[in-house]
């Protein structure tokens, strides 16, 4: 699952320093520009066209790398390189490799999802470089599930559940994209452990991507299909069912692997027949979009399980969307523990 790729001013905030002679900037106007471009990088989620996109997050992962040979202990910089890659991985190579995986092209699938492992390599080496500078000894506490808990409780503030969000969901992208790799999948336990600990930090992040990060997670854990489907109705709720890949996740995830054709059917319409219900989110709502429609072909549709010699049974409509201003602000809820 997504979340929102920033990087679409970084190409325009930086291209001035990009042309200027590296010893005419000096490193607090480095880090002010850096820092400048990181708070107003939100605006990117409100533009939907993908190869506008595509160009921008290009562009400005090269000029954050620049940044970062400038000033390689920016944390700014470090968390715009993770999220950069991270976003840039699910959203074009691995978006390429599962065109070419369903055009048939072996060939090209292996190219992309190459492509897709590199972008997310990169983001994880990112990632645990910024989080070492709240806590060290990472590779001992990857050794099991006690010593990463342990060391997870030294991250404490709002700062450090932004940056579990996205390591955790770069390292998560990672095993998903190579789920045919044992060795991988085994430590997919660290991903989710840095998620988890963002969530109990900020649930709120990203609209509520950390939990839905781990509904499709337990989603996929034989035994914990109610889990899960407590997890994504609830963010379905916090989220007033305006975070569309909530309901891919939902559908793709728990509704595929229970073999729930009508409700994965109901889930991914209603993915497609939304329209723009926030602006704040059209670059990840249209990414959903895309996935949805892939996500009805006929072998996507055979993987789940589901008999495509019939018609699905009927399944009841979801509610429509609460509006925000009828109804007071739920309170946080402390998320489950796996």
């Amino acid at each position: 699952m997504p979340l929102q790729p920033r990087s679409l001013l970084a190409a325009a905030a930086l291209l001035f320093l990009a042309a200027a002679p590296a010893g005419c900037i000096s490193g607090k106007m480095v880090d002010f520009q850096i820092g400048a471009t990181r708070r107003a990088a939100v605006a990117v989620g409100t533009i939907a066209d993908y190869e506008v996109q595509r160009s921008a997050m290009q562009a400005g992962i090269v000029q954050f790398e620049g940044m970062h040979s400038l000033r390689p202990d920016n944390e700014d910089a470090l968390f715009m390189l993770t999220q950069s890659w991270a976003g840039y991985a699910f959203a074009y190579p691995q978006e390429d490799y599962e065109d070419a995986v369903d055009r048939g092209d072996d060939d090209l699938a292996a190219y992309h999802k190459g492509r897709a492992r590199n972008a997310y390599d990169r983001a994880v080496f990112y990632a645990l470089e910024l989080l070492s500078h709240r806590a060290e000894g990472f590779d001992r506490a990857k050794r099991n599930t006690a010593t990463l808990e342990a060391w997870l409780r030294s991250f404490t503030t709002e700062d450090d559940a932004t940056n579990l969000l996205w390591a955790g969901y770069a390292w998560l992208g990672r095993v998903n994209l190579l789920k045919d790799e044992p060795a991988m999948v085994a430590e997919a336990f660290i991903g989710v452990g840095m998620v988890e600990r963002s969530v109990a930090l900020d649930p709120t992040l990203e609209h509520w991507a950390g939990t839905t990060v781990l509904a499709a997670y337990h989603g996929m854990v034989p035994g914990e299909d109610d889990r899960s489907k407590a997890l994504f109705e609830k963010v379905l709720a916090k989220t007033e069912r305006k975070n569309l890949q909530v309901q891919l996740n939902y559908a793709t995830g728990l509704a595929c692997v229970k073999g729930d054709r009508a409700l994965y059917e109901s889930l991914i319409n209603e993915v497609l027949a939304a329209t723009d219900p926030d602006p704040e989110q059209r670059f990840t709502n249209m990414l959903a979009k895309r996935r949805a429609r892939r996500a009805l072909g006929k072998s996507r549709m055979t993987d789940c399980g589901f008999d495509m010699s019939s018609h699905a049974p009927p399944h009841v409509a979801p509610p429509p969307p609460v509006s925000a201003s009828a109804t007071p602000a739920p309170a946080t809820v402390p998320p489950p523990k796996p």
